[in-house]
């Protein structure tokens, strides 16, 4: 009996543990169990959570990809619009300037034909008052004699 037993021998005489054959039986057991186990359920789950680990940092690195290829898809978008932009303002101002100058030319040929039609009503003007003029010079006297033959009731000579 001391050569069976591990633990000291309780009070009423037998042993806590006892070792023999069935001890081995179920350490083999055991081992069995486990390689069973690591096999059909241990692998197959580590295999599966190591395939979602790969899909989930491939989805990640797909979707960087994506990303910064839309990004510089962005960038090259922004480019474009800013010098189409630039192209704009650029015939806009070309546009202003040339109307600007027609504005100007307009306006020149407007102010050239109005003072010439200014001077040429000044001139006739004179010319027509010159004309009244020498009509009525001759006759300012006798009318002016006249006016005031009226006012004063009396013949003025």
């Amino acid at each position: 009996m001391e050569q069976t037993t591990l633990v000291s021998i309780a009070a009423g005489g037998h042993p806590l543990i006892d070792i023999d054959l069935t001890a081995v039986v179920q350490f083999v057991l055991f081992l069995i169990l486990m390689f069973v186990s690591n096999k059909l359920l241990f692998q197959p789950y580590l295999a599966l959570r190591e395939r979602r680990r790969a899909g989930i940092e491939g989805a990640r690195a797909e979707a960087e990809a994506m990303t910064a290829t839309a990004d510089a898809k962005l960038a090259d978008y922004e480019k474009q619009l800013a010098i189409a932009r630039n192209r704009a303002n650029e015939e806009g101002r070309k546009i202003r300037a040339e109307a600007a100058a027609h504005e100007r030319d307009v306006t020149d040929k407007a102010r050239t034909t109005s003072q010439a039609a200014t001077a040429q009503a000044q001139t006739k003007m004179r010319a027509d008052t010159e004309a009244a003029r020498g009509q009525l010079l001759p006759q300012a006297d006798a009318i002016a004699a006249r006016i005031a033959s009226k006012l004063l009731g009396r013949e003025v000579a």
